[in-house]
């Protein structure tokens, strides 16, 4: 199973940061305004971050960094260098 740290650009121009292991599933949850409390009025959501990982942990304590320790402009960097494909998404 892989599990994946993710970002979300917001209607408001935010970003939303989580983990899941099933990535396509859990963006479709946040736009029907079942995914999390801060997503809900902040539709619709594009994601537009992705990094793929072997265990939970991992995933997990990528999203504690970004959150943590990033502000909007090193997300927005972050995001910038990174060139998603959601095509590749398994």
């Amino acid at each position: 199973m892989k599990f994946y740290t993710y970002i979300l650009s917001c209607a408001d121009g935010s970003y939303y940061t989580g983990y899941t292991n099933n990535l396509i599933k859990r963006v479709q949850t946040h736009n029907t305004g079942r995914g999390s409390k801060y997503t809900r009025s902040r539709r619709p959501v594009h994601l537009v971050y992705y990094k793929e990982f072997e265990n939970k942990h991992d995933a997990m304590s990528w999203e504690a960094i970004i959150k943590n320790r990033m502000n909007h402009q090193q997300k927005r960097e972050l995001i910038e260098k990174s060139k998603i494909n959601l095509y590749n998404i398994k």
